[in-house]
């Protein structure tokens, strides 16, 4: 029964006023106003990364020039993610009813998608001013927080969400008050490969020298690199297979069905992929003798970090439920492995 106000409230409990029920036909389908993926054509390494970063709430990293469809992908994940609990959903409800715009009833259970511009400053991304209000991390708390333009955003806006990635949450400090905000978001990022952006595209010429091309990539540091999940590099897809693979597109609800199974799995075992701790990977990735030695070798190889390798577990974890099977492969390990940066 939804009330204007709290007044309203207390005069339902007193008798004095009556409140009307609400219908259920009020509320639109939670994905009625999302674009759906069939309309993202060829790039079949980046739906594949997209549906694995669903399916086990993994962060991801799109790395391409100019129009090959980074923006496109980023913004038809809400359309593949499981609807919103109404725990979720009331959640969301509470943060955008304080986040400054106000709660619309129109995108109840909807998972909020928040793209702030790389001009943002630490203070709108993360939350706070004299009386702390969410930022964009909180505002895409259960949804998703896409960063495009990835290193032109401010070196220390950036650091600012190495924390809130591993937590969950914001705690905000002033000299009156500490608040904390939840901010469970799935980050979702792009960038170009370079200063111009043409780097490793063959139809076009880059103009960067190596030095402008290393300086560029340095914007984002190591730590916060290291923290996401999926690394994704995107070519241009040519006009003859664009035109090959128009009508043969899968929808959103198709590969929405095998991300909640995929979740499924991790229901039973409590928590999602992106989310296991150390002990849970123990006892959640089983390796054999075998696979232990192969992904040591690799990983010496590529020269990873302990919380790369801990990544590359949770990834291939997920893989693994996409697939319908308990066990994790040799496979499941390779594909994990290719998602790591390589540059």
């Amino acid at each position: 029964m939804p009330a204007q106000h709290l007044l309203e409230v207390c005069a339902y409990l007193n008798g004095s006023k009556n409140l009307t029920p609400c219908e259920e036909t009020t509320f639109s389908s939670p994905h009625s106003n999302y674009v759906d993926l069939n309309e993202v054509s060829g790039q079949a390494q980046g739906r594949r990364a997209l549906e694995i970063a669903a399916a086990g709430e993994h962060s991801l990293l799109l790395c391409g020039p100019p129009g090959t469809g980074k923006t496109m992908l980023a913004s038809r994940l809400p359309s593949i993610l499981p609807p919103l609990t109404d725990q979720e959903a009331l959640e969301v409800a509470a943060i955008m009813s304080i986040g400054g715009h106000g709660f619309t009833i129109k995108t109840w259970r909807q998972r909020p998608f928040r793209s702030p511009h790389h001009t943002a400053s630490s203070i709108a991304l993360v939350g706070g001013g004299s009386s702390p209000r969410p930022g964009e991390i909180s505002l895409a708390h259960h949804g998703v927080l896409f960063l495009d333009e990835l290193p032109e955003f401010k070196r220390h806006v950036l650091e600012a969400l190495r924390e809130p990635l591993e937590s969950g949450n914001i705690t905000i400090s002033r000299a009156t008050q500490q608040v904390t905000f939840p901010a469970k978001f799935q980050l979702i990022a792009a960038m170009n490969p370079c200063p111009c952006g043409y780097y490793g595209d063959n139809r076009h010429q880059c103009c960067c020298t190596m030095t402008q091309i290393n300086r560029y990539r340095q914007r984002i540091s190591g730590p916060l690199l290291d923290r996401i999940d999926l690394h994704i590099q995107m070519a241009p897809i040519s006009h003859k297979l664009l035109l090959q693979q128009q009508q043969s597109n899968e929808s959103s609800a198709v590969v929405q069905k095998r991300v909640q199974q995929a979740r499924q799995w991790q229901q039973q075992r409590g928590k999602v992929n992106a989310t296991l701790s150390h002990k849970d990977l123990q006892s959640m990735v089983k390796l054999s003798t075998k696979q232990q030695r192969w992904l040591q070798a690799a990983i010496e190889k590529l020269n990873l970090s302990v919380r790369s390798y801990h990544r590359v577990l949770r990834v291939a974890r997920t893989i693994a439920d996409l697939a319908n099977q308990q066990a994790i492969t040799q496979q499941h390990l390779a594909e994990a492995l290719s998602y790591r940066p390589h540059y």
